[in-house]
């Protein structure tokens, strides 16, 4: 398979290094042009507990690339899917398609730019970082998943997951890849509250004290994509249907658990927000995560003041106003938790 990775950090590198070493076609783009410059020279690495390998793979800047491809795999952060599909759409060929490999909903920005019929729905789950130019580090096994947004199961679909059977064997095809998208979105709910403190996500979503809060900030989202007429999907611990009203008692906690149990076993303590924030020191991706449930529920009618504080909070840590720390956490708590459609 022939394909451009556009944005060449942790879930592009990582996935496209796995390609390449299976002797794909593989070529990279990326904005950090020290990263381009290390990839040139040397190689991408991938270090972890999960493998360790250099792999040779053409990389450019974006001002630097020519040709066409069939399919690009856009893996750049959420908040960068706009400028980011409007510079690769001159690379794709009048037949191609672009696979979101990204976190978020953010095959409704693609297919406004580059068409419906040419926007391929991913959801990933694994765990990775850009560690340095030139270096990602691959810590953590996760669902990875494939799909049209229309819901057909069709054969470029089919060769996409093949092909990813390359980098993970579990690779699947469905045909609800938005259930899961949005499923993601509620599970990252959770991942930006624990992004409000430097406990590891694992340690933050073990807490008691603060249960009811992921599960209020789940549950939001859940409501959003019912009113969506989603059905939301399970997957690595987290299951939907325990966080609704009607699950059983004690659902909610399990699954709380089982996501705990997850994320131990990842070598990814902390998530790429938390990263962002107190690492990278750069924005994040909460307006194109969590902005978009607000107005999304807007639109539908269901109000999400709980997720708007958490965008607050988040951008407030941004700009320096506040700390990561559990009071900051605690702040998030104080906001009523009732989800009104």
């Amino acid at each position: 398979m022939r394909s451009l990775i556009w944005g060449a950090g942790a879930i592009g590198g990582t996935l496209g290094a796995y390609l390449a070493r299976a002797g794909n076609d593989v070529t990279m783009v990326d904005t950090v042009v020290e990263h381009v410059d290390a990839i040139t020279r040397g190689g991408l690495r991938v270090t972890g507990p999960i493998d360790e390998f250099t792999v040779r793979v053409p990389a450019f800047t974006p001002q630097t690339l020519s040709g066409t491809w069939e399919e690009i795999i856009l893996a750049t952060k959420a908040h960068h899917t706009g400028v980011a599909v409007r510079a690769l759409r001159p690379h794709l060929t009048p037949g191609g398609f672009v696979v979101s490999a990204q976190n978020g909903l953010n095959e409704l920005a693609i297919a406004d730019v580059v068409g419906a019929e040419r926007t391929v729905g991913a959801f990933v789950n694994f765990g990775a970082d850009y560690l340095e130019p030139g270096v990602i580090h691959y810590a953590g096994h996760g669902a990875v998943v494939i799909g049209e947004i229309d819901g057909r199961i069709t054969p470029r679909v089919n060769a996409i997951r093949d092909a990813w059977h390359q980098f993970d064997p579990r690779a699947i095809v469905t045909a609800n890849i938005w259930g899961y998208l949005w499923g993601k979105e509620a599970y990252g709910a959770m991942l930006f509250a624990t992004a409000l403190t430097n406990e590891s996500i694992a340690d933050a979503l073990a807490m008691p004290a603060y249960r009811h809060l992921y599960i209020a900030l789940a549950r939001v989202v859940l409501t959003v994509a019912a009113a969506r007429a989603v059905q939301p999907e399970s997957f690595d611990g987290f299951d939907p249907s325990a966080y609704l009203p009607a699950a059983p008692a004690g659902a909610a906690e399990r699954s709380l658990d089982a996501l705990v149990a997850h994320n131990r076993r990842s070598a990814k303590s902390h998530s790429g927000i938390w990263r962002d924030l107190a690492v990278r020191k750069r924005p994040t991706e909460v307006d194109a995560q969590l902005g978009i449930v607000v107005k999304l529920g807007a639109e539908a009618g269901v109000a999400a003041p709980l997720t708007a504080r958490l965008v607050a909070l988040i951008h407030a840590i941004e700009r320096g106003a506040r700390p990561q720390s559990l009071d900051t956490l605690d702040a998030l708590a104080a906001t009523p938790h009732t989800v009104t459609s």
